[in-house]
Order: C-alpha cells, then sequence, then structure tokens
C-alpha cells in the first residue's frame, strides 16, 4: 500500500508539474507577448467596419492589468469606433470604408451616432461602400449612409416599419396559481401590466404608438437625406412592402447595385485603381481603433475633461461594463470631483434604470460634484426610470433624436405561488412573536397591511424621483407628475417637454462641458476604473472557456439572452425604478 501510495505521490507531483509550467508559459506569453502584436496601417488601405465585438460605448478598464490581459475579448468600445473614424478622416493612409455584411449589437441611438460619424467621414471625399447578403432595418439604416449600396442577387430587404408584441400573464396566473403581486405607481409603468390584464391598456398602447412612431420618424429622416428619397415615399415604400427583394429595393432607390460580393470587391478595386488580379489593403476597424487609442496624443494643456460611462441595468456593488455598479460610479465622481486637472464632467449615460437605492445613491454623488464642476450628461440609447433618475440634476442635458428616456415611476413586483402550493398539497404556517415579524413568502397571501406598507414605500420613491427632477430640470412637482406616470419618451419628444435640454451626441456634450469650464484646450479622461479580484482574473482566462461560452453554444444566443432576462428578474431587489420593456429593433 505504501508503494502504490508514493506512486500515486509522484504521478500527481509530475501532474501538477506540468500544470504550473503551463501555466507559467501561458502568464509569461500574456505579458511578454500579449501587445507584441503591431498594427501596421499600408498605403491605400479600406477600413472594414465589422462591428461584431463591439456593443457597449465603453470597453472599461481595470485596476487589476491581469483582468485586461486575460480578457475573452480584447474589445473596444463604440466611443473608440467613432474616434477612429473621425481620425481616418485625415488619415493619408485610408482610402475609404466598407460595410460588408456587417452585424452588431448596436442600439439605435448608438447606430444614429455612428452613422452621424461616417455621415461626417464623408466630408473628407473618401469613399463609403456597403454590401450585405441582406439588409434587416436596422442594419440598413446604418448602411444606407453610403455612397454606393450594393445588395446579393438572392439576398432580401426589411424595410416595413416598427411594431411592438407584448405577452400577457392574467389567465396564466389564475390557471397555474403562479402569481405576481404588482404594487406601482404611475398609469403608464407598463412593465408590470401583462400581470394584470388580459389586454393592452389605452395608455400603454398611447405610449408605444408615440414611442415606435417617433424613432420611425428619426430612420425615416436620416435615410431620406442620404439616399435623396422623400419621408412620404420611404413611407410609402415601408406601408407596401416595395423593397422586400433586391431588384425592388433597387427600383425604389434603397439600394443602387444588385450583384455578387466578387463585383463588389471590384468596384473597390477600381476606386483604389488596383488590378482586378491584386489584393487592395484592408484593416478591421477593432485593429484601427486599438491602434488610434494608444498612440499617444499630444496636449498643450493640462486641462482633462472626464468621460464617466454609465452602462447598462443599475444594481449594488461594483459593477462592470455591463452593470452600473454603486461602487464604480461613485468613486469615479469622486475621483473626477478631486483631480485638479479635471475642469468638468460628462456622464454618458445608457442605461433602462434599476434599483432606486442605488440610483438615489449615484444621485447624490452627482449633486455633490455639480457643486465643484460643471456636469453635462450625453444620453446613449436608454436614460429611462432610474437611467434618467441618475442624469436630471446635471447641468446640461444632451439626447440623440430616438433615445428612449423618461418613464418616471416606480414599482414592485412580488412572485406568490399559494395558489400553486395549495393544488398540489403544501400548506404554509408561520409562527411569529408581533403581527408583522414575518418577512414576505411566495407561500402565504399577501395581506393588507404588508401591501399597505410597500405601497406606501413605493409612494415614497416616486414622490422623491419626481421631486428630484423638478428640481433639477427647474420645473414644479406638478408639472413633472404631469409627464411622468412612467411614461417613456423618445429625445425629440423629451427635448419638447423640457426633459432634455439639446438634441446631439457625446461630441456635443463635451464641447458643453468645455463651454461651462471656460477652457478651449483638453484633453478626456475616461472613467470608470472597474476593481477586479482573483476569482475574475481565473473566470476570464483565455484557455478556460467560459460558463457563458459554453450555455450559449448548447441553446443558441437567442435562448441564452432570454436565459439572461430570467435571470436578472431573480436578483432584482426593492423597489424598481426601471425601465417599462425592453426594446429590441431590427
Amino acid at each position: 500500500m505504501r508503494f502504490l501510495g508514493n506512486v500515486l505521490a509522484t504521478i500527481i507531483g509530475i501532474f501538477v508539474f506540468f500544470m504550473l509550467f503551463f501555466f507559467g508559459i501561458v502568464i509569461v506569453g500574456a505579458i511578454f507577448g500579449g501587445n507584441s502584436e503591431v498594427v501596421i496601417i499600408k498605403s491605400d488601405s479600406v477600413i472594414e467596419l465589422n462591428l461584431d465585438r463591439v456593443q457597449n460605448d465603453y470597453a472599461g478598464k481595470y485596476s487589476d492589468p491581469w483582468v485586461t490581459i486575460f480578457s475573452e475579448n480584447k474589445a473596444v468600445g463604440l466611443i473608440d469606433i467613432i474616434n477612429a473614424i473621425e481620425k481616418a478622416k485625415t488619415d493619408t493612409d485610408i482610402k475609404g470604408i466598407s460595410i460588408l455584411n456587417t452585424t452588431s449589437n448596436l442600439g439605435m441611438a448608438q447606430s444614429k451616432a455612428l452613422r452621424d460619424a461616417l455621415e461626417d467621414f464623408k466630408k473628407s471625399g473618401k469613399f463609403i461602400m456597403a454590401y450585405a447578403n441582406s439588409y434587416s432595418q436596422k442594419e440598413y439604416y446604418l448602411n444606407s449612409v453610403a455612397n454606393t449600396i450594393y445588395i446579393n442577387p438572392v439576398g432580401d430587404m426589411d424595410f416595413k416599419g416598427l411594431s411592438a408584441e407584448i405577452m400577457f400573464f392574467k389567465d396564466f396566473q389564475e390557471k397555474s396559481g403562479l402569481k405576481m403581486e404588482v404594487i406601482r405607481h404611475g398609469k403608464y409603468k407598463s412593465a408590470v401590466e401583462p400581470f394584470l390584464a388580459n389586454e393592452m391598456s389605452d395608455a400603454n398602447r398611447e405610449q408605444t404608438t408615440a414611442l415606435l412612431t417617433s424613432v420611425w420618424n428619426s430612420v425615416v429622416s436620416d435615410i431620406s437625406k442620404s439616399r435623396n428619397i422623400s419621408v412620404m415615399k420611404l413611407n410609402e415604400i415601408a406601408n407596401g412592402l416595395l423593397a422586400r427583394t433586391p431588384e425592388m429595393a433597387k427600383s425604389e432607390k434603397l439600394v443602387d447595385v444588385v450583384a455578387y460580393e466578387d463585383l463588389y470587391h471590384s468596384a473597390i478595386k477600381k476606386a483604389l485603381k488596383v488590378a482586378n488580379n491584386d489584393d487592395y489593403n484592408k484593416v478591421s476597424i477593432t485593429d484601427y481603433a486599438q491602434k488610434i487609442a494608444t498612440t499617444s496624443k499630444n496636449s498643450s494643456s493640462s486641462d482633462e475633461i472626464a468621460i464617466i460611462y454609465a452602462q447598462g441595468e443599475i444594481m449594488g456593488g461594483e459593477g462592470d461594463v455591463t452593470v452600473i455598479g454603486e461602487g464604480s460610479m461613485r468613486r469615479s465622481l469622486q475621483e473626477a470631483r478631486k483631480n485638479k486637472n479635471v475642469k468638468a464632467i460628462v456622464l454618458r449615460v445608457d442605461s433602462p434604470g434599476g434599483s432606486a437605492l442605488t440610483s438615489d445613491l449615484i444621485w447624490r454623488e452627482i449633486e455633490l460634484t455639480k457643486k465643484v464642476k460643471p456636469i453635462v450628461v450625453s444620453m446613449g440609447n436608454y436614460a429611462a426610470s432610474g437611467g434618467y433618475y441618475i442624469a436630471c440634476n446635471a447641468n446640461t442635458i444632451f439626447a440623440e433624436a430616438n433615445t428612449i428616456t423618461g418613464s418616471i415611476g416606480v414599482f414592485g413586483v412580488l412572485p406568490n405561488f399559494t395558489g400553486l402550493a395549495t393544488r398540489i398539497g403544501i400548506n404554509t404556517e408561520q409562527v411569529k412573536t408581533h403581527q408583522n415579524a414575518a418577512n414576505y413568502s411566495p407561500f402565504v397571501p399577501i395581506d393588507d397591511t404588508f401591501k399597505a406598507v410597500t405601497l406606501e414605500g413605493v409612494e415614497h420613491i416616486y414622490r422623491t424621483f419626481v421631486t428630484r427632477v423638478a428640481q433639477g430640470r427647474k420645473m414644479t412637482f406638478a408639472q413633472v407628475d404631469e409627464i411622468a406616470q412612467g411614461r417613456v419618451w423618445t429625445g425629440s419628444e423629451a427635448l419638447k417637454i423640457g426633459l432634455v435640454d439639446k438634441i446631439g451626441g457625446l461630441d456635443d456634450a463635451i464641447l458643453k462641458a468645455a463651454s461651462l469650464a471656460k477652457i478651449k484646450e483638453y484633453s478626456t479622461q475616461n472613467y470608470p476604473e472597474y476593481e477586479k479580484n482573483l476569482n475574475d482574473l481565473f473566470a476570464n482566462l483565455p484557455f478556460a472557456k467560459s460558463k457563458a461560452s459554453f450555455i450559449k453554444e448548447e441553446i443558441g444566443e437567442e435562448n441564452y439572452q432570454i436565459m439572461q432576462k430570467i435571470k436578472k428578474l431573480q436578483t432584482r431587489t426593492g423597489i424598481q425604478a426601471i425601465m417599462p420593456f425592453e426594446i429590441n429593433i431590427n
């Protein structure tokens, strides 16, 4: 037995040695070789606008360099992409941009910002060409900025207007015994309406129709300018599905050329004066953006404008590039406030909301900071509910025309399984020392006292929310209450009712911040810097595929997103100030 034990110990020792040796090689390689690949831009190059790795405005930076070294994707943010396109205007090595079969996870406001940057790029006289086997409405919106648009002869065009589909669960709850106890304030807080009714309320239909119409008007307005087609004609095309085939799309002037991809590349070669048998020089937009981002910028001034990115659902904790956490947000505001070189702050908000408590804590930090330095808000895809809460007290608020904002309202949802438990023979009893000693239990019917106390909490937060907005926007409580009630608005609508000050993007917000700070020369500094621990480090090892990656492979991307939504619902605690529904436009 001792002999077998020694043999086993030797085998384990050898195994551990090789594992440590392997890990050591990987770590050394990551440290000394991770940044060895240098992007070289050849003359007469074309940028390929591939966006599959771009989702957030801000790609993030971390206090622990190991997290960056071992991150699964060396991603860049949309702001890096836009900065790169701005640089490409004057880069003599860049001759044009190719949008080739691009798909993206960008929202409509992000697509608008990117499209504006491409529109500005064209003013340099350089070309933009686009090709796709098929176009969704969102992708066509981006691609329509191109000088020449190609489509595959057997492809298709989706151009039919916008719609919304909402499922209702009132009867399901009654039949299954699974009930969602809803406590809310705001007649438009439609996030909870599916649990209360079997059909859409007039208020919800009104706001949804207005929202879709406003977003659509913003989209066709931009397409109209780029394609020189009237808005009336574009609506006629959408209403009659008059661009559903490549030839029909060409006939209606939505595309220019119906051809295969090889002819598209031949056209680019012709524009570059490259022989048809030769290849032309290409560079990925992500590689180009990383090169621009890591190139030192000379500035004669020490003045800075801090850009603090608040993106994702608002929750407690540290947060990361997809979650707005109290820790990283408050720390960033404090650092920018105390930094003597930082003269103004731009808060870039892209959030449907979330925890009311965390929203208020961030609001308070902004209130303290505003007394020291001007704060300008730039709204992305969403700045709704809690997302608007943390924006409302800024000196100036910018939004894109199709930004989703407002949703000034709060609600609480408590799952109750009493009906189901009774049907399957489960009975729950409680023993307590005081009348209200027991916490809420999903297996005991909700009592009037608990409901009244919870409603009191919801009403308190709603009053606080409206008061914060009224103070920040210099309006009366009654004026805010009239446009609140949980209703969502687009940026163009929000401008009319006073929830935002100007229509514009991040660049406009930065210029305004510089104006308020009375500075002309400055650099920008990005925040937050997220604090990650060793668990995060090992979870992101490149050779250890993440749990998420395995699940995506097994159930598919769409099913994974549904699973993530369910997981988010399970993690939401306390009263919520969050967007009443999710909008995905394709």
